[in-house]
């Protein structure tokens, strides 16, 4: 178990890693969008969770299970966008 447990946490700090990366593309966002209207896209979010969902089907991952991640992924990422928005205008 212990073995499991530290293959988890190793993975978990891979992904925390990445969160954060992706984070740094909402502050880029956020600096080229021309207005605040711009940073909700729901095109485009109905966009990433059917690529994640199609992702997830490939490897044999719960595709509803990703999608409720990354429905709660993308709204944090917006929030975090008009903060970042708002506090560089």
């Amino acid at each position: 178990m212990a073995e499991v447990r530290h293959g988890v946490d190793r993975l978990d700090e891979q992904i925390t890693a990445l969160i954060g990366e992706r984070f740094r593309y909402m502050d880029a966002a956020a600096r080229i969008k021309p207005d605040r209207d711009a940073v909700r896209d729901e095109a485009r979010k109905a966009e990433v969770i059917a690529n994640v969902r199609r992702h997830a089907a490939k490897a044999a991952v719960p595709d509803l299970v990703i999608a409720d991640l990354y429905e709660r992924l993308v709204e944090a990422s917006i929030a975090y966008e008009f903060d970042r928005f708002d506090t560089t205008r």
